[in-house]
């Protein structure tokens, strides 16, 4: 079902999923889509972590520019080609979405699934694709005081040069952290992993900085060319594992 939120700067819809057994209170989670929106795959996704036993909420982090219907890929991005046309629509959207405009909808994000029937008290946990791993871990390093596990896959900028890089924050954070970098990407290479790793331990925080072999960047989306099965279970199993075991615990 979709729920609408009263974020920052408007009202957003988000996608809310819960377990299809089971009568709770469940732990909740925010999942942050990757550029591509909110879509069947999104859901899919989200569906299956909600059967692990957790209430999930996936915020349309793209309101400003539209609506979920209006954001909607319109081609086949199964095939290259067909990625490529939807991203020359949905990548600018990704860098419009700057930390100034993002962390106020984070708390916003962070409100909503605190307020939403069945959710257990206690710590949260949230996780992101793509850009929304960035979404993630600000949002781990904003609310430390709630939010326990944190997992970002074929993230990228999670670890730039700039002053506002993601991982700056990680000082303020509490949570476990869990990252599935795809491999040879280049909104994430070696050196960005290797300073996400260095930040990470100055932190003193438990984490798992790893490389999917193979795995190109966008693994985990199943209707895009750049789906890869393998690293798509694997990234599933370390979710939940990181899920369980800091929330359930």
């Amino acid at each position: 079902m979709f729920i609408e939120i009263p974020a920052a700067a408007g009202t957003a819809e988000a996608l809310v999923v819960r377990p299809s057994t089971g009568t709770g209170p469940f732990p909740g989670v925010i999942l942050y889509m990757d550029a591509f929106g909110l879509r069947p795959r999104i859901e899919e996704m989200a569906q299956r972590i909600a059967d692990w036993g957790y209430i999930v909420l996936a915020p349309n982090v793209f309101y400003r520019d539209g609506t979920v219907a209006e954001l909607a890929p319109k081609v086949d991005m199964t095939t290259p080609e067909g990625r490529s046309a939807a991203g020359k629509a949905a990548f600018p959207r990704v860098g419009h979405l700057t930390a100034e405009k993002a962390l106020p909808d984070i708390d916003a994000w962070v409100a909503a699934l605190e307020k939403l029937d069945g959710v257990a008290a206690g710590p949260i946990g949230t996780f992101g694709y793509c850009m929304g791993a960035r979404l993630a871990v600000r949002t781990a390093t904003a609310h430390p005081e709630v939010v326990a596990a944190c997992g970002g896959f074929h993230g990228g900028g999670l670890a730039t040069e700039t002053p506002d890089s993601p991982h700056l924050g990680l000082p303020q954070a509490k949570a476990r952290f869990v990252f599935g970098h795809a491999d040879h990407d280049q909104s994430m290479d070696s050196d960005a992993v290797a300073r996400l790793g260095s930040a990470l331990e100055a932190a003193g925080l438990e984490a798992s900085n790893e490389v999917y072999a193979g795995a190109p960047h966008g693994y985990t989306m199943a209707d895009t060319s750049m789906f890869h099965a393998e690293a798509t279970e694997r990234h599933f199993t370390e979710l939940r594992a990181l899920l369980d075991g800091t929330l359930k615990a």
